[in-house]
């Protein structure tokens, strides 16, 4: 079954997928004729296009709540997800624009508009909270500024926000009396996912004691699912339905997080996730969107009714990750 995945993911209409396949599944050099290729096809797609468009507004519209899928941010993180780096056209833009906006403590900042009713001052304002400033570094660490000095800091203040539960509602001391839903002293679900994925892509990543914090908040939730959910963030049937971009709190994204740490991959609260998205495959080895974001249709991972080559390459990389 995995040849004929393989076959039918290189040979797809998505250059994306065909670019992350022969990298992630086949393992095919990135100076490789083919992966160059695909990569060029990648970059010159319309899709991929409009996407860097979409990219490049950051910053143009606040940022009102963290599952909006149509902002700007989400754009950025999936060039991210699909390989795109500094050399690439529009990249070092989006970049420029991200840098712009670091905090004295390290995070780098997105325009928020935050409601008074939650404590905000219902004006834009350039801050950071735990649920998007990981994303931004990720992003940055994932474009290629790993050595950059104002990405080091970011890392080091990320490093910083973690308790002995993980990663808490935490935010900039300029937003004032904001915090998040449910208690001061719980973990944030999301914020723990996101932070996991900028985490781990740093060189000491499987050493350090918060990613294994991290990871223990999201597994022990999942072991507990039916009988504790944090405001917001449950772990019921919609939690289980696969669904990309990596916005928000579900199957995938968890899974994608977590298999990223090698010593994850023989606990058996993962490997029941693992079962549980495995289970929706249909008989050839394809996955469908289970559920979707209406402001990414168009997109094969946005289409509940076909197998989604995208979201197939994902699933079939976690496996590939996970042993």
């Amino acid at each position: 079954m995995r040849d004929t995945i393989i076959e039918w993911l290189v040979n797809c209409s998505e250059p994306w997928t065909r670019y992350r396949t022969r990298l992630d599944l086949l393992g095919e050099s990135h100076d490789s004729p083919e992966v160059t290729a695909e990569r060029r096809s990648m970059l010159e797609h319309p899709q991929a296009r409009a996407l860097v468009q979409a990219a490049l507004a950051w910053g143009e519209q606040p940022l009102k709540r963290h599952n909006d899928a149509a902002h700007s941010l989400y754009a950025i993180s999936t060039l991210a997800d699909f390989g795109l780096t500094l050399d690439d056209p529009g990249v070092a833009e989006i970049t420029q624009k991200l840098l712009a906006h670091q905090s004295a403590e390290g995070a780098f900042q997105s325009p928020l508009m935050i409601s008074s009713a939650y404590g905000g001052t219902d004006s834009l304002q350039w801050a950071w909270l735990a649920c998007d400033a990981p994303t931004l570094l990720y992003v940055l660490l994932s474009f290629g500024l790993e050595g950059d000095e104002r990405a080091q800091k970011a890392a080091k203040h990320l490093r910083g926000l973690c308790d002995e539960n993980g990663y808490r509602c935490a935010a900039a001391a300029e937003l004032g009396k904001f915090r998040g839903p449910g208690r001061r002293t719980d973990p944030c679900p999301i914020a723990n996912v996101y932070a996991l994925k900028a985490l781990s892509l740093l060189p000491d990543a499987q050493e350090l004691p918060c990613a294994h914090s991290a990871v223990e908040m999201l597994q022990s939730h999942w072991e507990q699912r039916k009988e504790h959910k944090y405001y917001l963030f449950g772990m019921g049937s919609d939690f289980g339905k696969l669904k990309y971009p990596y916005i928000w709190y579900d199957i995938l994204h968890v899974s994608e997080v977590l298999s990223r740490f090698p010593f994850v991959h023989s606990d058996p609260r993962y490997r029941e996730m693992l079962e549980v998205i495995t289970s929706q495959a249909e008989t050839r080895g394809r996955y469908t969107a289970g559920s979707m974001y209406q402001s990414w249709k168009g997109w094969s991972f946005a289409d509940k009714k076909q197998p989604s080559p995208w979201l197939t390459f994902l699933v079939h990389r976690i496996l590939k990750r996970s042993g």
